[in-house]
This record gives structure tokens, sequence and C-alpha cells, in this order.
């Protein structure tokens, strides 16, 4: 009885709540089933599949974030698709000195709940209307939907972050504005469906991380502003 007991606790503690933004359509697909399924049994059981995989898709775990200053922590879960120096866009107002962007895609199986990278106060936060390319796509930071911020950390040094909508992503939800003061892993918004999160870091710096590696929001360190760490060699085993 207590082994069952501790199985059930186990499987209890492995499931993320679910953040509220996803509640509305759960209901539509709970809804749906029920329809469905005095129509037609089958479609009623595919809107059930449905509504699960909404509640996944909007799960929102706790995660546990290094504190230490001078750390760039990982706004968002999935794999690294690139790092690139870069003239960061206009509407940033970054200047235009290059800077290492690092970029995260994520796909539709992935957590979507973006999370600040440092501590600071959102100093801008721009909307940018544009296309529904694949965010997986380079010029996807350029001529996607886009929501960018810039915070500033207590010392002055600015970091930006871009959540890019994708081609199947549609809708940009901040939970944050601009003049907001933000601690490292606080959550920043969420984006729905497939995406993209860009990271620019502050010129001079290099990134911790590499192409096709796994980020964790919130948790996996991208850069340190204060180790002299040359950039890592990795391999794909």
């Amino acid at each position: 009885m207590s082994n069952r007991h501790g199985l059930i606790d186990t499987i209890i503690d492995s499931l993320a709540p679910v953040n509220r933004d996803g509640y509305k359509f759960i209901a539509i697909a709970a809804g749906l089933a029920l329809v469905s399924f005095m129509i037609w049994e089958p479609l009623g059981w595919l809107f059930v599949i449905a509504a699960l995989y909404v509640a996944y898709f909007f799960r929102d775990p706790d995660r546990v974030t290094p504190l230490r200053e001078g750390l760039i922590i990982a706004p968002a879960d999935g794999r690294i698709a690139a790092i690139e120096t870069v003239t960061p866009p206009i509407e940033m107002g970054l200047g235009p000195e290059p800077r290492v962007r690092i970029s995260t895609f994520l796909s539709v199986l992935n957590v979507h709940i973006t999370r600040s990278p440092v501590s600071g106060r959102i100093a801008r936060s721009i909307y940018v209307p544009g296309a529904f390319l694949n965010a997986a796509l380079d010029k996807a930071s350029e001529e996607n939907e886009r929501r960018v911020m810039i915070i500033q950390k207590p010392d002055g040094v600015e970091i930006g972050v871009v959540q890019i909508a994708g081609l199947v992503a549609r809708r940009i939800v901040p939970f944050t504005h601009e003049g907001d003061n933000v601690a490292a892993g606080e959550r920043l918004g969420l984006i729905r469906f497939g995406s993209r999160v860009d990271v620019y870091l502050p010129p001079g710096y290099h990134a911790l991380v590499s192409i096709g590696q796994t980020a964790v929001a919130g948790e996996t360190i991208l850069a340190d502003l204060q180790s002299a760490e040359p950039e890592r060699v990795a391999r794909r085993n």
C-alpha cells in the first residue's frame, strides 16, 4: 500500500501546473469532446487527445535559477538553433556595434513560458508586427511578428530578449511590461505554439552553449559576463 502511494505521489509530483492562459483552450477542446461523443465516439476521443495536448502545451513548471552576478540564463526551453555575431535590429536601440545573438527554437512539444535571462528593469518593450515564417529560419529574427524587450541590469548593461512568433504561433502573450523590474528566471510571457527566442549579449561577450544543445528556461547558463572562459567546443554523440 505504501509503495503504491509512493508511486502515485511520484506521478503527481511529475505533473507540471497549467498556465491560466491555457484554461480557455482546454475548456474549448473538452467542450468539443463532449459534443462529439454524442455525434460520433471516435471523434470525441480525438478531441480528448487534443485537450490533453493543450494541457501539456500550456504546462508551466517551476525552475531553479542560478543567481550569481554576471550569469545570462536561458529564457526559453528548446534547441539552440544559432549563435551568430550580428548587428541588432534598429528597433532594439542597442546601437550599431555587433553582438552575439543566441537563438533558441521551440517546437510544439517544448514549454512555451519565456523567462528573464537576468535581473533588472525592462527599459524598453516594443511590439513589432510582421510575418509568420518558420521560426527556425534566419530571417525570422527580422521579418516575423515579435516582442522586443531590453532588460537593463543594475550596472547599466543591457540585454536584448526577443520573443518571435513562428509558422504556427500567432500570439505573443506578455506577463510583464515596460518599466517593470524582473528577477532572473522570472516569467516574461508566453508564445502560443512553435516559436523562437533570441538573446543579444553585450558587445565583446560570447556564448557558453553550443548549437544543437538543449536549453532549459530559467536554468541553463547561456553566458557569463564575469568569466574568462573561452567559447566552448562541443560534439554530438
